[in-house]
């Protein structure tokens, strides 16, 4: 495997694939250490072109083996494209440009510094943008990487401070995270996903496992006590790397950053962080938190992020000026976090509906983002569109699936929103899950195509209401939609 070299300035570098998110983020942190990029990607128009165009990356619309124009020092390419049979990668190959997947340059970046990997099947990418909020917070010379938008980014992925430290999200699917080179991992939720990759049971407690054995000695596993699954594995890598450091969290946490005091509702959470003090002391510290986005599972996110910064400053002995008390500015800095795209993003509102988006595509982040909005939002009636993403997830979940919208008070279904890495399932459709939904809740609706449903759910929908978008797929689009009529509908 080729290595990015350790000093980029004037170093020319081709990203193929760099609208997307990831490889966005990438090239703002290649460009801030001076290295020349430019790209292509398909000719679609997604938020990242405002940000390329912003750092004044050039982007080929489309891809052609002729946008290789010499000087090119190395190819960085998305996972998506397949190496042997991509033009543009087949062209490189043939000019014996040095080529590295997404993962494995994000890996070679966090093998040079201070890293640390915000691993989970629920909750990475927040937890990962709350720590970017904290760092901006105390003023600290670091980069965290997210794997979407975040508000307090100007809706950009990545945050670069400096170069003392890196925190990126790194992501389990197909191992991609054994890439990484952390100091640190915080481990959000373990439980089965991605069954089409990872097809037996326990193929994914393992990966995490192995992800875990790469800290080095003295490194720390900040972990979720709450989630079981995140919970076994951190004991099963406790008697293989005793030499390790386990910090746990949660509401259930019997040491470590233990939640306590927790109220919700009106727009607020508040909650108590126990902070422990110094290895050898017995006391700990108390601080009270305010988070504005919704949902108790945010809370343990939050926590998460907390334990991380405050791991990091203890670890690398930062100092802080002396108007900055540490837990008051990070309590400042948490209650001004904003929320990233796609994760219980307020849209907006019009005609008296609350229209949010949230990206929770598996059983257990349906139910608990759902309960967050209930109780976050008291008083408002809850209709959720929801969209399936990929045949496997939905054939192997099924049951779950369907018991998951229990919070909800209407449940509109769509298509299941396929991936190209798969085929379809017989039997296993969006009508399916509707009906299977039926069997636990009372009102269900089907609608093939979100876009062909906008009218019917727009008549459904009345005042007082919150209608939320949830999922993998492209009903993202319904709610933009349907909130222009209501718009149209307020007079607006």
């Amino acid at each position: 495997m080729p290595e990015l070299p350790l000093i980029l300035r004037e170093r020319e570098i081709y990203c193929v694939g760099i609208k997307g998110t990831g490889m966005t983020a990438l090239v703002e942190i290649l460009t801030s250490r001076g290295a020349k990029v430019r790209g292509s990607d398909v000719a679609d128009t997604f938020y990242t072109d405002a940000i390329l165009r912003s750092l004044g990356v050039s982007v080929y619309q489309g891809f052609s083996q002729d946008n290789l124009q010499l000087p090119i020092d190395f190819v960085i390419y998305s996972a998506a494209y397949d190496s042997n049979t991509h033009p543009e990668l087949v062209k490189a190959r043939e000019l014996e440009i040095p080529m590295l997947p997404y993962n494995q340059a994000l890996g070679q970046l966090s093998a040079h510094q201070d890293s640390s990997g915000i691993a989970g099947v629920h909750g990475k990418t927040t937890t990962t943008a709350m720590t970017g909020v904290l760092v901006m917070a105390l003023g600290l010379e670091g980069t965290v990487l997210t794997g979407s938008g975040v508000a307090n980014f100007d809706g950009r992925s990545v945050l670069t401070q400096g170069n003392d430290f890196f925190v990126a999200e790194t992501c389990e699917y197909r191992r991609h995270f054994l890439s990484f080179h952390p100091q640190r991992i915080i481990l959000t939720s373990v439980e089965p996903d991605h069954q089409d990759y990872f097809t037996q049971p326990g193929d994914i407690d393992l990966a995490f496992l192995e992800y875990g054995q790469r800290l080095p000695e003295g490194g720390a596993l900040i972990y979720c006590y709450d989630d079981p699954g995140a919970r076994n594995v951190a004991q099963k890598l406790a008697t293989i790397r005793p030499d390790l450091r386990f910090l746990p969290y949660g509401f259930l946490s019997p040491s470590g950053y233990r939640i306590t005091h927790y109220t919700t509702g009106q727009g607020i959470q508040r909650f108590t962080l126990e902070v422990p003090g110094e290895p050898r002391a017995t006391q700990t510290q108390e601080y009270t938190f305010i988070l504005r986005v919704p949902g108790k599972h945010n809370v343990l996110n939050a926590a998460a992020a907390l334990a991380l910064i405050l791991t990091i400053v203890a670890d690398r002995s930062v100092s802080l000026p002396t108007d900055r008390a540490l837990l008051p500015t990070l309590a400042r800095g948490l209650e001004g976090f904003r929320g990233t795209n796609r994760r219980s993003e307020i849209i907006g509102e019009a005609a008296g509906v609350l229209v949010l988006d949230d990206y929770g595509h598996h059983p257990r982040a349906i139910r608990t983002t759902l309960e967050g909005f209930r109780n976050f939002y008291p008083g408002r009636r809850l209709v959720v569109s929801f969209m399936s993403h990929t045949y496997s997830r939905t054939s192997a979940l099924l049951d779950e699936f369907a018991q998951s919208f229990g919070p909800a008070d209407l449940v509109i279904h769509h298509n299941i929103y396929a991936s190209a890495r798969e085929a379809p399932i017989s039997g296993i459709t969006g009508q399916a899950l509707a009906e299977q939904t039926r069997r636990y809740h009372p009102q269900v609706a089907f609608f093939p195509e979100p876009l062909d449903s906008v009218s019917p759910i727009f008549e459904m929908l009345k005042p007082g209401d919150l209608f939320v978008t949830m999922g993998a797929g492209d009903n993202w689009k319904l709610g933009r939609h349907i909130l222009r009529l209501l718009q149209e509908k307020d007079g607006q």
